[in-house]
């Protein structure tokens, strides 16, 4: 993790770019770009006032929401280090030939602390009957304790930041957002948008099912773009699966090119949707304001315009990196120097796209979705030599 140091100052003017937006993807490990995506802007001095994730993302959004602004960085690092493979499974690592394989085993078979410990009776009897919220390789009570120490339930309700976390109903299929400013958040509700089967159990909330959202959607961007009324906005929106990439050579890069693409969640067709959408509605408006006042003041020309508006929603796109020497199982790579390189991968990222503020450039004024897109553009060099002192 990088030490704090002196940023230039972002041009953030609220009144002409309006609200700004986290939008976190889910991805286990990988959400520690996000983390380092949050230290840069704050030391930048801007502080979100709405974030929204899923999974993983979910975590980092409720520690941001659930403390106040001098805590939250702290939060931060205390989940990560809690997060953190156990010095065992670290010393597995060190192996000069299979050290990712022996890492790997290990987490999958006695769990991350803090966060999750294996099910001996899921592994034991798979086939057997379980109440539907116990039915699940691990269980995540450590990762409820974890959240109980970190998180202010009040300062969860508290609306500043705004929350959402994104779910899935287990009975219907239907992607379900909860949101603080609608209804009350607990930690349930985080639970149960990283409850992600059957690794983890499902959550109940008012007599309902709820996993993982990332198994219909793990781009909660879509939650911004409906939201009503809409805003101007600058979102930045945290990717850590890479919709774009080489074709595979092995059956390993073929499961690991699958999890990226499944877990991108179409964020690229998404995007080009609503770049559609909003000028669509950008053209609208502008028609229904060159209509003769007493056209425009019928009921019928009233109601067709309220399908258009003049939002702006400037989207800085920050991609996450690979990590030299990252698998199919990157997601559960929890080592210190895993958590450090992508921690630093997201700071560092940011850090460029705030000296370049490009949402201060000349837009279009029909385009009501601008998006900007803020690549690495290499690979992140290993870490295997750094100490554990600098990990976050």
């Amino acid at each position: 993790m990088k030490s704090p140091k002196s940023q230039p100052e972002p041009i953030i003017d609220r009144n002409k770019v309006g609200q700004v937006v986290l939008v976190f993807q889910g991805g286990g490990a990988l959400g520690a770009y996000q983390a380092g995506v949050y230290q840069a802007l704050q030391e930048a001095g801007i502080e979100p006032d709405w974030v929204i994730g899923t999974s993983i993302g979910a975590i980092n959004a409720a520690l941001i929401a659930g403390n106040a602004p001098e805590n939250r960085l702290a939060r931060l690092r205390a989940f990560w280090m809690q997060a953190r493979h156990t010095p065992m499974t670290q010393l597995l690592g060190s192996h000069p030939f299979w050290g990712r394989e022996l890492t790997n085993a290990a987490t999958m078979l006695s769990g991350v602390d803090g966060f999750f410990t294996p099910n001996p009776f899921a592994w034991l009897a798979q086939l057997a009957p379980q109440l539907p919220g116990v039915s699940a390789y691990y269980s995540t009570d450590a990762l409820a304790l974890t959240l109980e120490k970190l998180i202010d339930p009040a300062l969860l309700n508290a609306r500043a930041p705004r929350l959402t976390v994104g779910t899935a109903h287990v009975q219907t299929g239907e992607m379900r957002y909860f949101d603080s400013r609608d209804e009350p958040i607990d930690l349930r509700h985080v639970m149960a948008s990283g409850a992600l089967p059957p690794a983890f159990p499902a959550v109940r909330i008012d007599g309902e099912l709820y996993w993982d959202g990332g198994i219909l959607s793990n781009t909660p961007v879509e939650a911004v773009f409906d939201d009503n009324p809409r805003q101007n906005g600058l979102i930045f929106a945290v990717h850590m699966w890479a919709p774009n990439g080489p074709e595979p050579d092995s059956l390993r890069s073929v499961a690991a090119r699958q999890k990226d693409l499944q877990y991108a969640s179409r964020a690229s067709s998404h995007i080009k949707r609503q770049r559609q959408i909003h000028k669509l509605r950008h053209i609208i408006a502008t028609m229904a304001a060159m209509l003769p006042q007493e056209q425009r003041n019928s009921v019928e020309a009233r109601e067709l315009a309220g399908y258009g508006c003049l939002t702006q929603m400037h989207v800085v796109r920050l991609l996450a990196p690979p990590l030299q020497g990252d698998d199919h199982l990157k997601d559960i790579d929890f080592s210190p120097n895993g958590i450090a390189g992508r921690w630093d991968a997201g700071y560092l990222d940011t850090t460029r796209v705030l000296a370049a503020h490009p949402w201060t450039e000349p837009c279009d004024p029909l385009e009501g979705f601008l998006l900007h897109e803020a690549r690495a553009g290499q690979l992140m060099p290993d870490r295997g030599s750094q100490t554990e002192e600098t990990a976050p």
